[in-house]
């Protein structure tokens, strides 16, 4: 049955039951084994922008473990649904599958690849990196080096040569020697090239690799499905789990989002760097990135969740960010977003993290699912003043109801 079909041939029910009063909401255990074992999985399988389908597979397997219905969009973004007491105002959950990585741009005289990046991110911390050429004729392995890579040779220039793309290069291990190309090897212009992650996970709980941005995300939604799965807890509308394919260049939820999703709140990393008050412990709670201010009442609400729950976190403001959130703004939707984060440590290089923010956010995830809408004129796209929202201008607006102020 497409969602399409669910929601449709469904009586959509009195909009008051998702306003629930007294409402009682589960604290539901993740499996830290299953959400560590899940992405080992994703970070076994390369999936930079453009060459997902692999991963797509994998977490579509997952999902069908799980029971969980799921249909894709044409190039493979996963719109995933469990069913709430009422279709609408429906909320949705998502985490981007795909990540940074290469294409080649030329085929060099010396025999080596010059490379253009996929998403943002910088030369430094290609060079020295092993890597896959994705090609028709075949996987071929290789390391991204600087122009200048010996210092037998080069001495100080090493040293001195600037940081970018064109000054480094993609040598493939592959045997020339009897006059063959690497076109002759099947490799061309436009082939992917995916960077290896080479994860550790450590007894302390932290876990270094590249790509945990965002595949440790896809992990921590596909654990908190299933302690809602495993649990006998009840939704108060319906909730998609979204897991796009395109986040790192910019256009990752505009495909996968319908009309009916009132909410969308976006799993990602957030930045814990000098200057910026993420950590890699605890919840990180996006208040705004380089797209502006997300939404008021929707941020609000995870955080009165954490505090209600005695889930660590911390508040923080993104500059140089954009997430599958803003794509969602930009492609026209009118929707409350809000960004919920674990802290990695160098972003979009060798990133760290630590297993606390990532069970924190998976709870944080289980406890948003069950609770009740509270701005019910959310399930109409227009509707009159009555319902609508407050701010608070002075302290004693701060007083007044919370659910005039929740999402």
């Amino acid at each position: 049955m497409s969602a399409n079909e669910l929601r449709e041939g469904r009586a959509r029910g009195d909009q008051a039951r998702s306003q629930r009063g007294g409402e009682r909401i589960e604290s539901l255990q993740i499996d830290l084994r299953y959400l560590r074992a899940t992405l080992e999985k994703l970070l076994s399988i390369p999936s930079p922008t453009g060459y997902t389908d692999e991963a797509v597979r994998l977490c579509s397997a997952l999902l069908t473990e799980l029971d969980v219905p799921f249909e894709l969009t044409r190039r493979g973004a996963i719109r995933a649904w469990l069913r709430g007491e009422a279709a609408q105002p429906a909320r949705a959950i998502i985490a981007h599958i795909d990540t940074i990585g290469a294409q080649v741009k030329a085929i060099k005289s010396n025999g080596r690849l010059a490379l253009v990046p996929v998403g943002h991110w910088s030369s430094r911390f290609a060079e020295g990196a092993r890597c896959s050429v994705l090609s028709r004729g075949g996987r071929h392995r290789g390391t991204i080096l600087p122009l200048k890579a010996s210092g037998h040779t080069f001495g100080s220039e090493i040293d001195t040569q600037p940081v970018s793309w064109d000054n480094v290069e993609l040598r493939v291990d592959v045997d020339t020697r009897n006059g063959q190309t690497l076109e002759q090897h099947g490799i061309a212009i436009g082939d992917h090239v995916a960077v290896d992650p080479q994860p550790e996970f450590l007894e302390n709980g932290f876990i270094t690799s590249r790509h945990l941005d965002d595949k440790a995300g896809v992990a921590l939604m596909l654990a908190a499905i299933k302690a809602i799965r495993e649990s006998d807890v009840t939704l108060p509308v319906d909730t998609y789990f979204l897991f796009s394919i395109s986040e790192e260049v910019g256009v990752g939820a505009s495909a996968v989002l319908h009309g009916d999703v009132a909410s969308l709140v976006s799993i990602d990393n957030g930045t814990s760097a000098p200057g910026q008050n993420s950590a890699e412990f605890g919840v990180t709670i996006a208040m705004a990135d380089s797209s502006g201010p997300f939404d008021y009442h929707l941020t609000h609400k995870l955080a009165d969740l954490c505090d209600e729950h005695g889930i660590e976190y911390q508040r923080d403001v993104f500059r140089h960010y954009r997430c599958d959130s803003a794509s969602a703004i930009e492609a026209g939707n009118d929707i409350r977003t809000a960004l919920i984060t674990f802290g990695i440590d160098a972003s979009h290089g060798y990133e760290r993290i630590h297993e606390h923010a990532l069970e924190s956010v998976a709870r944080l995830v289980t406890l948003y699912v069950q609770s009740g809408v509270k701005i019910t004129r959310d399930a109409e796209d227009l509707s009159p003043l009555k319902g609508f929202t407050h701010q608070p201008l002075d302290l004693a607006e701060e007083e007044q109801p919370r659910d005039v102020r929740d999402e």
